[in-house]
């Protein structure tokens, strides 16, 4: 195989080598390997479209961002994933609904990415501290686990919820999640129990409903809310020395889990389903005053213990783990590496560069890395037939390289039609792309010069203030009108307006048409002055001057006499000689009129 750099893609070839072995002749397709081939999604589309929307309104912004900004950018609607308010709210909640019937790989992608944001959005801006920061977590771990709402629906549904075949693994899922009051809610449908049994679950509903969570907004010190959760945990600790639960496995395995046993916690892995919730559960139970520089210790142990010794870590593994341990930088280099496209750490970058989190790595590309990778996802928008208009966007608010990009990669938008390159010199002119302006009207008016649209081909190069050109498409108006005897595209000749003085011929080719409309109008005077003008301007070209003294013939037939301005005129300045036989009849004429010599 071969291989060639296309513009955002590669092209691949088959080459006349055949591996050893191989047999019958090959063929000669060439295959295109498409760099971003998400972009080319229809469904993705909208995720690009609105996340651009909502890039463009963080840079307006971007002067008024305090330090602290957890009441602008943090979620508080707990399906969000982007910025709030004014960033990317609630994107992924109702896109990923959208793509349950894309192929699931791309739904396990964002689904991944949903979960990095999500926990960037924790540690990076909202830096929660020791307290709060559990809270968040816990939060982070329900939302990215929400299964166990749907078969609670199921089991609560049926005509016998305890007999269900799934209710105690509900229970024990709301437990490892910490969401105590819904425990308590499924305990009460056991329904009639005997005296002792009903003991037993009574003692449980008090401890769950004794269980102590931290409010970050009262007024209860860290300090305080420890001693009390410590008293909490002894109270669950003697109750499981005294066998409370003995006689009940289900509620002994819910004790155990209060108590953060470890070995309990690992014995449910099927319902944890992963290392991180594992990790919260560990530190709900045993550590709920975690503090944000002790997260790594706790995420390697939990991880190395969840992991079975043989599996390998996936890419999601070690990007989280990246992120428990505060390292931005490798955040955004494992996720580039992971992820199959430019589109997350593109925003995730510059959301954090906004928050001023990236002081300390904005040298390891030579070059703002933020601005490093908008440029690569602007790029990568580029190759795209629409989504190129996006791009723009991203390489504006690029302020070291946004603007060398854009001129190289606007020359690469095919010009299709006229209304699309309409668009593009449209961009290019709200950014004073001069070079560019004139390039894509050249290439518009050239095309409709060869389409024999000279209406058009004359209307670019007159935007593109092209002289020459200009004059070469004045002459083939005036080479048609010598043909046909009628000009075409009258409106555009009328209004050329200050634009005739663009070149000479083009305000002959305004002039003329100029002349037409006065004899149309049989203003023969001020028209036979217009005509003498431009006679002696010396713009007309020399094909067209005979047309000129065609022109002048019905003039100089009138009884009225059109050109006495002459008899006033410098006759030597014009040497024009092919005037001179129309001059002598105008004289002869003006003579007998006078009366100065006798017949």
């Amino acid at each position: 195989m071969g291989f060639a750099w296309g513009p955002g893609d590669i092209l691949v070839y088959e080459t006349l080598y055949k591996a050893s072995g191989a047999s019958g002749s090959g063929c000669s397709f060439i295959h295109e390997i498409r760099k971003d081939e998400d972009i080319y999604s229809p469904i993705l589309r909208k995720l690009f479209n609105e996340s651009h929307h909502i890039f463009v309104g963080l840079q307006t912004i971007r002067e008024e961002l305090p330090r602290d900004i957890n009441a602008q950018l943090v979620r508080k609607n707990p399906h969000s994933v982007f910025y709030s308010d004014v960033h990317f709210v609630a994107l992924f909640s109702g896109i990923i609904l959208t793509l349950i019937c894309f192929v699931l790989l791309k739904v396990s992608i964002l689904l991944a990415i949903e979960l990095i944001w999500n926990l960037c959005e924790v540690l990076f801006i909202d830096a929660a501290p020791a307290g709060s920061l559990l809270l968040h977590l816990l939060d982070w771990v329900r939302l990215h686990k929400a299964d166990v709402d749907e078969r609670a629906r199921e089991v609560l549904q049926s005509e016998s919820p305890a007999e269900h075949h799934d209710y105690w693994d509900v229970v024990v899922s709301y437990v490892l999640q910490g969401r105590l009051e819904e425990v308590r809610q499924m305990l009460v449908k056991q329904g009639t129990l005997q005296p002792a049994a009903r003991s037993m679950y009574k003692q449980m509903d008090t401890l769950l409903s004794k269980m102590p969570f931290y409010n970050p907004g009262g007024t209860q010190t860290l300090t305080e809310f420890d001693v009390k959760w410590r008293h909490w945990h002894e109270e669950v600790d003697r109750c499981m020395q005294d066998n409370s639960f003995a006689s009940n496995r289900h509620l002994e395995v819910i004790c155990k889990i209060l108590l953060g046993d470890e070995d309990t916690l690992l014995d449910h892995k099927e319902l944890l389903g992963t290392w991180y919730h594992f990790l919260v559960t560990r530190l709900l139970f045993c550590h709920p005053t975690v503090k944000p520089t002790e997260l790594h210790y706790y995420a390697q142990s939990c991880m190395t213990m969840f992991l079975d010794s043989r599996s390998v870590s996936e890419p999601l593994d070690n990007i989280l783990l990246a992120a428990f341990e505060f390292d931005i930088h490798q955040v955004i280099k494992e996720c580039s590496i992971a992820l199959n496209n430019w589109w997350f750490v593109a925003h995730l970058t510059d959301l954090l560069d906004h928050c001023k989190l990236l002081q300390s790595h904005n040298l390891h590309f030579g070059s703002n890395l933020r601005e490093f990778l908008l440029l690569e996802y602007a790029s990568g928008l580029f190759t795209h037939h629409s989504l190129w208009q996006l791009a723009v966007d991203y390489f504006d608010h690029c302020p070291e390289f946004g603007r060398v990009y854009l001129e190289l990669q606007i020359e690469r938008v095919p010009l299709e039609t006229e209304r699309k390159a309409l668009k593009v010199l449209r961009i290019c002119e709200q950014r004073q792309m001069s070079e560019q302006v004139r390039s894509i009207c050249k290439i518009m008016a050239m095309r409709a010069l060869r389409n024999n649209r000279l209406g058009s081909a004359l209307s670019w190069s007159i935007r593109a203030k092209d002289a020459a050109f200009a004059t070469l498409i004045s002459e083939r108006f005036l080479q048609d009108y010598c043909a046909k005897g009628t000009f075409s595209d009258l409106d555009l000749i009328d209004n050329l307006g200050p634009a005739m003085l663009l070149s000479d011929r083009l305000t002959f080719l305004g002039k003329y048409r100029e002349f037409h409309k006065l004899y149309g109008e049989k203003r023969f005077r001020e028209a036979a002055k217009l005509l003498l003008s431009l006679m002696t301007a010396k713009i007309a070209p020399q094909s067209f001057w005979m047309t000129l003294l065609t022109d002048a013939l019905p003039l100089l037939e009138q009884k009225e006499v059109m050109f006495l301005s002459l008899q006033e005129e410098d006759v030597e300045v014009t040497k024009v000689e092919l005037l001179r036989l129309a001059l002598a009849r105008n004289l002869a004429q003006a003579i007998v009129k006078e009366g100065t010599v006798e017949t």
